[in-house]
């Protein structure tokens, strides 16, 4: 496999260059470019060409979202469809996360998670997948199941893929299934439920409730509530 090219564009000197630090230990990740403001990064994105863009949201001349847009455009006029955005951000508001994807972002990385996970998101979107943050994944679940306004959406069209089950998961289902009660719990955790609304509304105690959610996330392999539902629904466990 070839390596993957990056364009860093990020205004703080010191995270610019530890993430460059961090991807270049991976001998399957070059960065080829960095800049630190909208200007000059639009226009290296132009002339770089490179697989994928890391783009900071708070850039000092012009917000990373425009400049997403601004190169979407660059990209429609010219037919370059070869370098996909992934936006890195603290700001997990709707506002932010719904402007990102309307504008062409590819994917959606939240800066205080590792820097393996990064990796990981980088490779996912260079691929052709959509890396949602499990920070803002509800958002985008919500979008998806009422679809964005339309002067929200964007005017080439875009479908955004979380994290579906891989074969090996899919394996661990078919030996571990799910309970009919887990599957009811499941469905409540997509329905943004807590454990102890869960349980009011099964008449069960929140300790069964626990073990439940705990037998959940082994069998679908997911860190945490959000990653369940999103694999959940991605996997049509959940309609």
């Amino acid at each position: 496999m070839s390596e993957i090219t990056i364009v860093l564009i990020e205004d703080h000197d010191l995270t610019r260059m530890g993430l460059k630090a961090a991807l270049q230990s991976n001998n399957m990740l070059k960065v080829i470019g960095e800049a630190a403001n909208a200007s000059k990064g639009l226009k290296l994105l132009e002339t770089a060409k490179p697989d994928v863009a890391v783009v900071d949201i708070g850039l000092p001349d012009m917000d990373g979202i425009e400049l997403t847009r601004k190169f979407r455009e660059y990209q429609a006029e010219t037919g370059e469809s070869q370098t996909k955005i992934l936006v890195l951000t603290m700001d997990h508001t709707e506002d932010a996360v719904l402007a990102a994807f309307a504008a062409g972002a590819d994917s959606y990385y939240m800066k205080d998670t590792s820097i393996d996970k990064l990796t990981e998101a980088i490779q996912a979107t260079h691929g052709g997948n959509s890396w949602i943050d499990p920070a803002i994944a509800n958002v985008v679940l919500q979008q998806m199941r009422q679809g964005l306004p339309n002067n929200q959406l964007s005017e080439q069209p875009k479908t955004v893929k979380i994290e579906a089950l891989p074969s090996e998961y899919e394996q661990v289902l078919e030996t571990y299934p799910l309970t009919q009660r887990e599957l009811e719990i499941l469905e409540l955790i997509v329905a943004g439920c807590s454990n102890g609304q869960i349980a009011e509304k099964l008449y069960i105690t929140v300790g069964t409730v626990k073990t439940h959610v705990r037998n959940i996330l082994n069998k679908l392999c997911a860190d945490d509530r959000t990653q369940a539902a999103v694999r959940a629904l991605r996997s049509g466990l959940v309609a």
